[in-house]
């Protein structure tokens, strides 16, 4: 009979390297305990197309291969690994996680019992949980924690997640809406949709498609978005073109679009997005309301950065609604945070 391997907690702790990981939808950021963040990148991964029965060959990674969707020649072939915060591409993820340690020079440490800490949406099943710590072990990593995101994020922006004063903060990313309140370094309640910043570049898509007969790809939607994206209409109008091909000829065509226009594009997953703050406050303990109502909201994630949403909330809900520092680093820099502390027993999901 084998003896079993015996575990020496400090030994471990003394020579493990910390790596966290917020494994997004829209972009993959890295954080060490002692580089801070070391990558951040689109979460896209691009291969070259051999026989059906042949290895995937990676031909590009992150901003090389974001810059080929839509665009890529027949014998490549790109991919989004995740969707809605989780793995959609268990073997895409492994060969994109991969890559981003092996481009953040962080190889050196798997030889060195690397602890990979992995954020996750509140909503992702057991089996998703799984499949993220299952590609995170295939990369390399020694041991896998995971942390949600809404409680990483609270972190990152520096609430008082540990005190027994009540924060709320709504993480915006690419494919879910995480709203979280926290006290006493525990969720008080948790909430996730499948609704965040890619909903609202396909609604932009569908936006110009119906009301002016053109396709846009989802970079230049995404794009559009950034720069003159807004949660509200009364405000000055201003204006970009944005070309795309005609749905009726194939041809390219240039069509101008204002703030107004995305403002009544994004309407739909905005409302979704505000009912999950409500939910969250209506179903939140009633002895954390005094506070919140005190306190705010805080918004993290690249969703956070859509111009006026503070503004829109703050008009819809009747509480004041900030944007956290730096709220696309949020939850990486929070979950390594947590980590660095000694916090992830405390934090962290089985």
């Amino acid at each position: 009979m084998a003896r079993p391997t015996p575990h020496y907690p400090l030994f471990d702790r003394l020579f493990r390297h910390s790596v966290t990981v917020d494994l997004g939808t829209a972009n993959t950021l890295i954080y060490t305990d002692d580089g801070g963040i070391v990558l951040n990148q689109p979460s896209v991964v691009c291969f070259q197309k051999e026989a059906a029965d042949g290895p995937k060959r990676v031909a590009a990674v992150g901003t090389q291969a974001r810059q080929l969707l839509g665009r890529a020649p027949c014998n490549l072939e790109t991919v989004r690994p995740m969707r809605h915060g989780v793995i959609a591409n268990f073997s895409a993820a492994e060969h994109m996680i991969r890559q981003f340690v092996d481009m953040a020079r962080l190889r050196p440490l798997f030889s060195r019992r690397a602890a990979f800490t992995l954020c996750v949406p509140a909503g992702a099943t057991q089996v998703e949980r799984r499949a993220i710590k299952e590609a995170a072990v295939a990369a390399g990593a020694w041991k896998v924690s995971l942390i949600g995101e809404s409680l990483a994020s609270a972190v990152g922006a520096g609430l008082p997640v540990s005190e027994a004063t009540g924060s709320m903060v709504v993480d915006i990313g690419g494919g879910t809406t995480e709203v979280g309140v926290i006290a006493l370094g525990g969720m008080a309640y948790s909430g996730s949709i499948r609704v965040g910043g890619d909903s609202f570049d396909m609604a932009i898509v569908s936006y110009v498609r119906n009301l002016y007969g053109v396709l846009l790809g989802e970079q230049t939607a995404e794009h559009v978005k950034k720069s003159i994206g807004s949660a509200v209409r009364d405000v000055p109008r201003e204006h970009m073109n944005a070309t795309g091909r005609s749905v009726d000829d194939g041809l390219p065509r240039t069509v101008q679009l204002s703030n107004h226009d995305i403002a009544d594009a994004i309407e739909g997953p905005l409302r979704q997005m505000i009912g999950a703050v409500k939910r969250g406050l209506e179903e939140a303990p009633a002895e954390l309301a005094t506070d919140i109502a005190n306190n705010g909201i805080v918004l993290t994630g690249g969703g956070a950065l859509l111009g006026n949403l503070s503004r829109r909330l703050t008009n819809e809900i009747g509480l004041d609604v900030r944007v956290a520092d730096e709220p696309l680093t949020c939850a990486v820099r929070g979950a390594g945070t947590a980590a660095t502390a000694g916090l992830l027993d405390e934090f962290a999901y089985e």
